[in-house]
């Protein structure tokens, strides 16, 4: 009876060059997972011709479309991820991939419906139905998963990233600087946690940047930094006015005007009117354009570095941290999230200057060993991260650009640190007039070996003589008669007979120095 059931019968009457349904049921099925791979095969079984032709000349221009796309990216993962960071085409991806999925999944159904041979058994037809559900969740999965990494990305951007500045020219891809040589951004540190009151940015460097060749100055900020004088015509200028300035440290200016944005800010319409303020009170010390900030999560940052897999690091000395007595041990060390949080935080047996060091070996070390093929991996953790722990007012329109810098940055860039912590900068009393010295000759002079390099001149001035070196006795070419013959600024400044100092990223002297040169 059920061979009976199942065998041949004809296509409905009228049907135009009707076909005959498979003779068993498992035959049918094995033609509707035919149109898993190629859509349209089971119409033109069924000699549903128009149709069946329409369903295979679609799915072909999809994949010509896709084998377009690939060869266009050419496996370079940075130009994927320039084009994954522009909220056009993630949208268009989204409602591509979700409209593509609907339609493969009803020429799969529609496939089964013409298929089938009618009669079957309650049992077949269920274990039928389930089978061709599967098919359709072949299709349907990996469409959710593009649906949703594009969304997560969308959202990320539109929470991270803002508009463009009002009273700014529109993005242009092709001069996304304006024409400037360089683009400053702020790197901001914030200790926010549940145990705290409010957030102090104890992490502060500037990232001046050279757009052309992808050299990077750091110059780094002591959170005790004193008498800051903020710019005039300002409701900070009036509350904390010239000669003394600001009573109370550097990295205390954020929470200042966070708990008054509308009577302190200088832009109270600013998303973050803390972080914009701070941005254009160091941009007014050092007399330095900054462009933009980038605001950090401390605590969050292990998140980051957890999504990313961790990092590797050389540590010389151990490391005490935290309050249970852990301790970051010598040697090579992969540290994770948790690790690298307390690498860049930890005081224990050391000083604010010493971490201050330690964070800029951070930053390299990330932008060392970060691999974009590792980001796109671990995609939605690091979005989830990002949006728990960066606040920027960089522009969703630049990422594209900056993604494109930081490439260039790691591939050919060499970074180089000015920190304005003792010896060369007295924190309790600064010379804010020899402070914009030493950054505009930082800058100055990689500018300067840069065109020397062009010209065959030079070779790499920019990067400080060996004896910058932490481990060979120089101190960034700063000698001083002062203190005796030979004695270096870091002997000057501590009386000790160690030429220069032993923590890593530790800069003495008045010359930015290659970061290469201070991190093991």
């Amino acid at each position: 009876m059920a061979q009976a059931r199942d065998r041949e019968e004809p296509e409905e009457p009228g049907a135009p060059e009707a076909a005959s349904r498979p003779a068993t049921t498992a035959r049918a099925l094995l033609w509707t997972a035919a149109s898993l791979p190629v859509p349209g095969i089971a119409h033109l079984r069924m000699r549903r011709r128009a149709a069946g032709w329409a369903i295979l000349c679609c799915y072909l221009v999809l994949v010509a479309a896709a084998a377009v796309g690939a060869f266009l990216v050419n496996g370079d993962v940075m130009r994927g991820a320039q084009l994954a960071v522009q909220g056009r085409w993630l949208l268009t991806a989204s409602v591509a991939a979700f409209a593509i999925a609907v339609l493969w999944m009803t020429v799969i159904v529609h496939a089964w419906t013409i298929l089938r041979p009618p009669g079957s058994r309650l049992l077949l037809r269920t274990a039928s139905a389930v089978a061709v559900a599967v098919l359709c969740l072949a299709v349907a999965v990996p469409a959710a998963a593009v649906v949703r990494t594009a969304y997560t990305a969308y959202d990320t951007l539109n929470s991270v990233f803002g508009t463009e500045p009002e009273g700014e020219p529109p993005h242009d891809a092709s001069d996304p600087w304006t024409g400037r040589d360089r683009v400053n951004v702020l790197l901001l540190g914030g200790d926010a946690g549940s145990n705290r009151y409010g957030m102090r940015t104890d992490s502060m460097i500037v990232a001046s940047i050279d757009v052309d060749h992808g050299d990077v100055v750091l110059i780094g900020f002591p959170r005790n930094l004193e008498n800051a004088q903020f710019p005039d015509d300002t409701a900070l200028a009036e509350r904390y006015p010239p000669p003394y300035g600001f009573d109370h440290l550097l990295n205390d200016v954020y929470q200042t005007v966070a708990e008054e944005p509308e009577e302190l800010a200088i832009d109270p319409s600013a998303d973050d009117p803390a972080a914009d303020t701070l941005k254009r009170v160091i941009g007014n010390l050092v007399d330095l354009d900054l462009d933009y900030y980038a605001l950090v999560d401390m605590k969050g940052f292990s998140s980051l570095i957890d999504a990313v897999g961790g990092i590797d690091v050389h540590i010389e000395d151990p490391i005490p941290y935290g309050q249970e007595g852990n301790i970051l041990e010598e040697g090579d060390q992969h540290l994770d999230g948790y690790e690298a949080l307390w690498y860049g935080r930890s005081r224990v047996n050391s000083d604010d200057y010493a971490r201050m060091g330690r964070q800029g070996c951070l930053l390299k070390y990330v932008a060392e060993q970060t691999d974009p093929a590792t980001v796109l991996t671990s995609f939605q953790e690091l979005a989830g991260a990002t949006k728990k722990t960066l606040r920027t007012d960089i522009p969703q329109s630049k990422v594209a650009s900056f993604l494109d810098l930081a490439d260039l940055v790691t591939d050919q860039g060499r970074m180089s640190t000015l920190q304005l912590s003792p010896p060369q900068v007295t924190t309790a009393h600064p010379d804010w007039k020899k402070i914009r010295g030493l950054i505009a000759e930082a800058i100055g002079d990689q500018e300067e070996a840069q065109a020397a390099e062009q010209e065959g001149q030079a070779d790499g001035d920019d990067e400080v003589a060996p004896s910058a070196s932490p481990g060979d006795g120089g101190s960034g070419g700063a000698e001083d008669g002062a203190g005796g013959a030979g004695e270096t600024a870091w002997q000057e400044y501590t009386g000790l007979n160690e030429p220069s100092p032993e923590a890593p990223g530790r800069q003495v002297g008045d010359d930015a120095t290659a970061l290469d040169a201070l991190c093991p």
